[in-house]
């Protein structure tokens, strides 16, 4: 809340510099401070989900699966109608959502322009979806598919108390799960199964693709499986890599090298000996006298 109130504050400024000119720099420079950074959220293995789901009173049972393998977010599955449902190409049509408006709640569109889509979802959970449209979900080919016992749609508020979400995210070890997480879940599922960002963002409803890498992260279990073949890989390596012993050291500048023994630099002037006075650099030992040893050029 505070970074969007600091983004919307910054926004205000720029207008005022740059197009009604009341003030000639924004204060607005605090690096970061629009920024959110929102703590990583849990992602269920198939275990605790089912385990969940277990736990769930009937009513809601294929919704929370319905939730998690399409993605869909509350407003989405509490606006759904039988007709959108395809139960035998495993599909669901997202077009609209339950917006909350003052004095209840009201249909619209979903979130995004992309929230517009169809989304396929896992083959298994057909059955579950036959049995709540037979025994739960209002009749005709517009009524609602998830509604409260009274035939009405429900308000989020009342979710939790109804199905006793505190208490049976406890048992599945997962107590800081939120409602909004099984759709997290579906998202992170959706983007290890390998599928390209288009697609990811077509599936999630996201028009940002920014939105969209958030979900390409991996689990706990993803990662450790990682680590597991990265060690696997590094171990059968170690065992085939011959010893290599390293590269011997050359001298980077040419020298000069006399081979045999140091004579004495006492005694009459000889080429070496007046080169050096010359120049003043000393020649390799009396390599320059005559008779002298052979001379070397070493690189």
């Amino acid at each position: 809340m505070v970074a969007k109130s600091y983004r919307l504050l910054r926004a205000i400024l720029n207008t005022a510099v740059t197009e009604e000119e009341l003030i000639i720099v924004n204060p607005c420079r605090i690096k970061g401070a629009g920024e959110e950074r929102a703590t990583e959220r849990p992602v269920l293995t198939l275990d605790q989900l089912y385990a969940l789901v277990d736990r769930m009173p009937d009513r809601w049972k294929a919704f929370l699966l319905l939730k998690t393998f399409a993605s869909l977010r509350w407003g989405e599955i509490t606006a759904l109608t039988r007709n959108d449902l395809d139960l035998e190409r495993h599909t669901v049509r997202i077009r609209r959502q339950f917006l909350r408006v003052p004095g209840g709640l009201q249909l619209g569109p979903p979130k995004s322009r992309a929230g517009i889509s169809t989304v396929s979802f896992l083959a298994g959970i057909p059955p579950e979806l036959q049995h709540h449209l037979d025994t739960y979900s209002l009749a005709g080919s517009d009524g609602l598919v998830f509604v409260n016992e009274h035939g009405q749609q429900w308000h989020r508020g009342n979710f939790n108390p109804a199905v006793r979400w505190r208490q049976a995210r406890e048992q599945i070890g997962v107590p800081d799960l939120h409602l909004h997480d099984p759709r997290h879940t579906g998202n992170t599922l959706a983007a290890q199964s390998g599928a390209s960002l288009r697609d990811l963002m077509t599936r999630m409803g996201h028009d940002s693709p920014a939105a969209a890498l958030i979900y390409q992260h991996s689990s706990r279990v993803a990662d450790e499986a990682i680590a597991a073949a990265s060690a696997r890989l590094t171990e059968r390596k170690s065992r085939v890599t011959p010893n290599v012993v390293g590269p011997v050291e050359r001298p980077t500048e040419p020298q000069l090298i006399a081979i045999g023994p140091r004579r004495s630099r006492k005694g009459p002037l000889t080429r070496g000996n007046a080169l050096e006075r010359m120049t003043g650099i000393e020649p390799a030992l009396s390599a320059w006298e005559a008779g002298g040893p052979t001379v070397r050029w070493c690189f």
